[in-house]
């Protein structure tokens, strides 16, 4: 008796699914907290956020464009992208 998917556990695997747990509040927090580089801290990215934080004092400000940009590319990639990229591989910038 053939069941159509239903009570298949590759079923509910779906790969069109798939949805990254950090991508929107790492991309949200790049847009609307970059002065706090709040989006590297999210990730666990210490050492960046506090480079981060300097430059933006140290430029008065025009350093953060950097994370403003990094929440768009976050928000623009892929969920599986993302997790792989920047949760995954812990890749620090950009």
């Amino acid at each position: 008796m053939e069941t159509y998917g239903y009570n298949h556990p590759q079923s509910s695997q779906n790969p069109n699914n798939y949805r990254s747990e950090k991508k929107l509040a790492a991309g949200l927090l790049g847009l609307l907290l970059s002065p706090f580089a709040a989006n590297k801290f999210y990730l666990g990215y210490i050492k960046e956020g506090i480079i981060q934080v300097i430059l933006n004092i140290c430029t008065c400000g025009v350093a953060t464009v950097i994370p403003f940009i990094e929440g768009i590319i976050y928000l623009t990639m892929s969920d599986e992208q993302f997790d792989r990229t920047y949760v995954q591989n812990k890749k620090p910038w950009f």
